[in-house]
């Protein structure tokens, strides 16, 4: 069995990563020191998908357990990738805003979903809206106390509708260049290291 690591609808003059992580079964009564749940045993793989079609360029693996997010803020080998100007997706999971300020400090641009529960302020709308999917393009500024002294600058405020699900999405990221669609579309690519982790565990 094959899988391609280059069939991608993301293409951009910068880097263009996705990180993610999934969890492995493995039998409990073979690999002991894997314990997950009672009777259940797993590892964790944290993986830095490049879509440029090359190899990894960042893999861990962890106990069952461990929070995504904390392997991107305490390994550091994950920076040694992400260079300047490199564009990183990441799910809710990864919805750290102190590690989004690290990441926006390093200038890598991220891109994410929003949580519904969200307290910010409009400052502005970014640019005039020209695509009938996107529902929104805001500058915002993060309201919660905490949030707003962990990412202590502005944000972009995406919301978009899948045209073929009808389904609403509002993303956030530190890049003001792309055009809206583009930010949806970078979030939407993410089905490639899905197919990855699909391919690992039948392999």
């Amino acid at each position: 069995m094959s899988i391609s690591y280059s069939q991608t609808q993301v293409s951009f003059q910068e880097p263009s990563f996705d990180l993610d992580a999934t969890i492995i079964d493995l039998c409990l009564s073979i690999f002991s020191w894997a314990v997950f749940r009672k009777r259940k045993g797993a590892i964790k793989l944290h993986y830095l998908y490049d879509h440029s079609g090359s190899p990894p360029s960042f893999m861990a693996m962890t106990d069952g357990k461990h929070h995504d997010v904390r392997v991107a803020r305490d390994d550091k080998k994950l920076y040694f990738a992400l260079l300047p100007d490199s564009i990183l997706s990441v799910d809710l999971a990864y919805l750290d805003y102190k590690w989004l300020w690290d990441l926006n400090k390093n200038g890598v641009f991220f891109v994410t979903r929003s949580k519904r529960n969200l307290k910010y302020e409009i400052t502005g709308q970014h640019q005039p809206i020209n695509n009938k999917h996107v529902i929104r393009d805001d500058v915002i500024r993060l309201r919660g106390y905490y949030t707003s002294q962990k990412y202590p600058e502005s944000l972009r405020l995406v919301g978009y509708t899948d045209p073929k699900t009808g389904k609403y999405y509002e993303f956030l990221t530190n890049n003001f260049t792309l055009a809206a669609k583009s930010i949806a579309d970078i979030y939407k690519s993410r089905w490639q290291i899905e197919l990855f982790f699909k391919w690992i565990k039948q392999t």
